[in-house]
């Protein structure tokens, strides 16, 4: 998705291609995504913390500044949802659906493995089992359009322009893969509990 360059007279005129929904994304770009969902989920539930309790809490099971419930999510709805970016609407509800099962089957999955929740909606109307809830749903709903329509393309097109080779870019995703991966090990022998993390 390169600008094309034409001349009128003899002014260079550079024609920036619109971003689209349709594209592919490499495996590279893909990956990068999901650190950067990942990354942005962790800030935004940190941040959600700091505004209504006024404390700072490192939230999800991980060390790291990443949530990759988040990660997953989002390159999952571009991977397994193409087929149905045409259509906005088919598209939500699948994501719902998508999200929905993600979450739910990650909190039964840790509940089961350490005995303790990291997300409890049993407070909330519309909810299953406490893991998951309509309101939770219709965000991730609408965030998922948000990544097909608008930020997909668009994150894809500043990974392309990044002034380092492919070579380099492969290199960085093997770093963060490495550092997730010693991180989510590190985080099944530790993870990370305590007041306004987990809950019984």
């Amino acid at each position: 998705m390169r600008a094309a360059v034409t001349y009128v007279g003899n002014i260079l005129v550079t024609h920036r291609p619109a971003l689209s929904c349709r594209q592919d994304y490499s495996v590279s770009s893909l990956v990068l995504m999901f650190f950067t969902f990942s990354g942005i989920g962790w800030l935004w539930e940190v941040g959600l913390h700091l505004v209504v309790d006024g404390m700072f809490f490192n939230r999800g099971f991980m060390a790291g500044p990443w949530l990759p419930i988040y990660g997953t999510g989002g390159v999952l709805i571009l991977v397994l949802l193409k087929k149905w970016r045409s259509r906005p609407l088919l598209s939500f509800g699948l994501i719902v659906l998508l999200c929905g099962t993600v979450e739910y089957f990650a909190g039964l999955f840790l509940e089961t493995m350490f005995g303790v929740r990291w997300w409890n909606y049993s407070d909330m109307l519309f909810q299953i089992q406490g893991r998951v809830c309509l309101e939770g749903l219709l965000l991730f709903g609408t965030g998922g359009l948000f990544i097909i329509y608008i930020a997909a393309p668009a994150l894809d097109r500043q990974f392309r322009r990044l002034s380092v080779s492919r070579k380099r870019k492969r290199l960085l995703c093997v770093i963060l893969c490495a550092l997730f991966a010693a991180d989510l090990v590190l985080s099944f022998i530790s993870p990370n509990m305590g007041p306004g993390i987990t809950s019984l």
